[in-house]
């Protein structure tokens, strides 16, 4: 299971970023590995720097072997907490 971090210009820390999100997505989805050829995970700041509540995006698309693509979007307050919530959304849904 290849895992692809993407990133908007206003999220800031990208290297060590990366790093987090794959050992995250990585292990919430460690029993679908076989199943998943690639995740791809778009990370946010919907409010491009301003403070607010739940600002910052992650949405998970993942590509099953020989099926439709399917994606989850989860908001909140920190990226961590957003990636979070979109794994566990997309480990339900798969």
């Amino acid at each position: 299971m290849q895992i692809q971090v993407n990133t908007d210009a206003n999220v800031e820390g990208r290297d060590e970023l990366t790093g987090r999100v794959e050992a995250e997505i990585g292990a919430a989805l460690s029993r679908f590995s076989d199943h998943i050829t690639r995740v791809e995970v778009h990370l946010g700041d919907e409010s491009a720097g301003r403070s607010g509540g739940a600002d910052m995006r992650c949405v998970l698309e993942a590509r099953p072997a020989g099926q439709a693509p399917v994606a989850v979007t989860h908001h909140a307050a920190t990226l961590d907490e957003a990636c979070r919530g979109a794994a566990q959304r997309l480990k339900s849904l798969l």
